[in-house]
């Protein structure tokens, strides 16, 4: 199932995204705040492969973020660790460089928000932002996501410890605002 916005169309992944996901991940810009990262087009596989398991076994939602008119890859948003009987879900989303602060993601969320919602079934959306990240924490706040607190030091990451912040949504507190 497409997710369309104004200008964009959110679709699933396929084999064909395997060369921009891999620039969009091993681009320095995109990966200093992003879990993974890939050195090899070979590597960026296992990232095709996960989104397309995770679709498959229920446990997530990924997108493709393109242009409606032409289907030029943006980036990428969607859900893991779906946690249907507990009806959350953890959101994330990364842009190829050319992208930022052009409001892409300030239009994809809330469609992505309004399909957990409404086609997962979600009453929770969480968004783990790494505390340094001050651009994806401005999105989050700015699509209603209520700041909880900071996991201070919880993961190392490029052998150093990161504080993540964790952000929230619940179903009740969005009204009309994401309904299509």
């Amino acid at each position: 199932m497409n997710i369309l916005t104004n200008n964009y169309a959110l679709r699933r992944f396929t084999q064909s995204d395997l060369e921009n996901v891999f620039k969009g991940l091993s681009h320095p810009e995109v990966i200093p705040y992003y879990g993974v990262s890939f050195s090899t087009i070979e590597e960026t596989q296992k990232q095709i492969d996960w989104y397309l398991q995770i679709e498959q076994e229920n446990t997530g939602r990924w997108r493709a973020i393109t242009f409606k008119d032409n289907s030029q890859f943006i980036g990428a948003i969607g859900f893991n660790y779906w946690q249907q009987a507990h009806r959350k879900a953890e959101i994330g989303f990364w842009l190829m460089p050319e992208y930022w602060k052009k409001g892409v993601i300030k239009e994809a969320l809330p469609a992505m928000i309004a399909f957990g919602f409404q086609e997962m079934k979600l009453h929770r959306i969480e968004a783990e932002v790494e505390s340094e990240n001050s651009s994806s924490k401005r999105v989050l706040e700015a699509s209603g996501f209520q700041f909880e607190g900071t996991k201070r030091d919880c993961e190392i990451k490029n052998g150093r410890f990161i504080s993540l912040d964790l952000f929230s949504l619940l179903e009740n507190e969005i009204g009309n605002r994401f309904q299509s």
